[in-house]
C-alpha cells in the first residue's frame, strides 16, 4: 500500500445519479466515487560526462579503458586482493566483466598507443554525486595496470572539468618475469589471463621494468619499455 500511496493520487469523479424507489417515490441521491489515477512519473534527467585518457609512456599500450560510476564502495584499492574482474584487466586487457560492477559503464575501443589520446562518453540517470572507477592495462607487462579509485563527482557541475594523472599499479596476481610466454602486450604476444596466481597477491605500486638490457634474463622486453609515473593523463568532463 506504501507503494501505491507514493505512485498514485486519488480524484473526485463526477457525481453518481441513481433512483431509488422506497415506498413509491423517487429518490435521486448523490454519490462520491473515489477513483485512484496514476501519477505522472517524471522522466529520467541524465548526467553525462566525457572522460578522456592519454598514454604519457614511450614504449607502453594502454588497454581500452573501463570507465564505471557506482555509488558505493571501491572496485579496487591499494592493499588489497585484486578482484577476478580486476585481473583479467590487468593480465591481458579485459574489461568485460569489470564493466558490470557498477551502475553505469562503458568501454574504449581499441588500445591507446603512447602519445595518443581515447575520450570515453558515460551517462548515469538521476545521480549527480556518483563515483568514477577507471582500470586499463599496461600492454607490455604481466600485470600492470593504471587508473583511479572511487573519484567523487559530487562537486563537478555541467562544463567543468577535473584533470588528474595516474601511476602504474601491480595486481599482485602473475609475478613480474616479462617473458614472452606472459607477457600478451606486441613486445612478446605471450598468453592473457591466466586462474593461477603466483604474485604477492595484493595491489601494489608497479616497481618498474627491468627489462633484459638491464639483466632480467627471462624478459622479453628491452629499455623501450620502461616507464615513469605518471603512466597516464585523465580529463573528466561533465557535459550534462
Amino acid at each position: 500500500m506504501q507503494y501505491l500511496a507514493k505512485h498514485y493520487k486519488k480524484a473526485l469523479v463526477l457525481t453518481l445519479p441513481f433512483l431509488l424507489a422506497a415506498c413509491g417515490d423517487d429518490d435521486t441521491r448523490e454519490v462520491i466515487v473515489e477513483v485512484e489515477v496514476p501519477a505522472e512519473i517524471p522522466d529520467p534527467v541524465p548526467v553525462s560526462y566525457d572522460v578522456t585518457v592519454t598514454n604519457l609512456t614511450n614504449g607502453q599500450p594502454v588497454s581500452p579503458p573501463a570507465v564505471v560510476l557506482h555509488s558505493e564502495g571501491t572496485l579496487w584499492e591499494v592493499g588489497a586482493v585484486a578482484s577476478v574482474e580486476l585481473e583479467r584487466i590487468a593480465e591481458v586487457g579485459d574489461s568485460a566483466d569489470f564493466l558490470t560492477l557498477g551502475d553505469a559503464s562503458a568501454g574504449g575501443v581499441g588500445p591507446i598507443t603512447p602519445g595518443d589520446s581515447q575520450t570515453i562518453s558515460v551517462t548515469i540517470n538521476d545521480i549527480t554525486d556518483a563515483n568514477l572507477t577507471i582500470a586499463a592495462m599496461l600492454g607490455n607487462t604481466n600485470d600492470a595496470f593504471t587508473g583511479i579509485n572511487s573519484w567523487s563527482l559530487a562537486n563537478l557541475e555541467v562544463g567543468a572539468t577535473y584533470t588528474t594523472v595516474s601511476p602504474a599499479y601491480d595486481a599482485g596476481t602473475e609475478a613480474n618475469t616479462e617473458s614472452a610466454a606472459t607477457v600478451p602486450g606486441p613486445a612478446a604476444n605471450g598468453e592473457g589471463f591466466s586462474p593461477s596466481r603466483d604474485d604477492t597477491g595484493f595491489i601494489s605500486m608497479h616497481p618498474g621494468v627491468v627489462s633484459s638490457d638491464d639483466g632480467l634474463t627471462t624478459s622479453a622486453l628491452t629499455v623501450e619499455h620502461k616507464f615513469d609515473n605518471p603512466v597516464i593523463r585523465i580529463q573528466i568532463t561533465r557535459t550534462e
